[in-house]
């Protein structure tokens, strides 16, 4: 089931299905998850990056941000036609002192970086060659820069969240993510042998 869905499989389906208790069938889906964890195969080449938001509530008066009850999440991708891979972490806020690290261990010297205007990325140009597009001029392709891939896995991922999963806890947001990680990364090929694969170097 999870190797032929794009959209992710919700324990509730796979209670359903099996007709085992949801407690067992959270677990199951949980252990597939573990399998799904990302490579830390370096990016090369032209890497766009970006962050987006998931989950909380509607903005309270005491919240200094709307984004003070959602998790971030910070993604790049590889600007390769059909062969980019992705690669994506969690975090309570998405700063420069969180997205700089995860930016030196997951894109290897001399990549070049293509991000928006946001601030977060600005002292990315003093390891990187780094181009950035200008949102708020409504910019968005202007001489082959964009974050218009990285920028479409986030919508397919909140897709399908939303439409599966309904809620996630942000205990277990990175597990999700890594889902649709693995699943964008293996694209090109069919899931199954991956997930067996995977499940071999676990038992072992």
């Amino acid at each position: 089931m999870f190797s032929v869905s794009r959209n992710g499989v919700s324990g509730k389906e796979l209670e359903r299905t099996l007709g085992v208790t949801y407690k067992t069938a959270w677990r199951m889906c949980k252990q597939i998850r573990l399998m799904m964890q990302q490579s830390d195969r370096p990016l090369t080449g032209v890497v766009e990056i970006d962050e987006t938001y998931l989950g909380g509530t509607r903005r309270k008066v005491h919240q200094k941000s709307q984004w003070d009850n959602k998790t971030a999440v910070i993604g790049m991708v590889e600007k390769k036609k059909g062969e980019g891979k992705i690669a994506a972490i969690t975090t309570k806020q998405a700063n420069a002192t969180v997205a700089l690290p995860f930016i030196r261990a997951m894109a290897r010297q001399g990549t070049e970086i293509q991000t928006d205007e946001s601030r977060i990325y600005h002292r990315v140009k003093r390891e990187y060659a780094h181009r950035f597009i200008n949102h708020s001029k409504e910019e968005y392709s202007v001489n082959g820069i964009s974050t218009n891939t990285i920028e479409g896995f986030w919508s397919q991922m909140k897709r399908s969240i939303d439409g599966t999963y309904h809620c996630v806890s942000p205990k277990y947001l990175q597990l999700y993510v890594n889902e649709f990680v693995f699943r964008y990364n293996v694209r090109q090929d069919a899931v199954y042998p991956h997930l067996l694969a995977k499940a071999g170097l676990r038992v072992q």
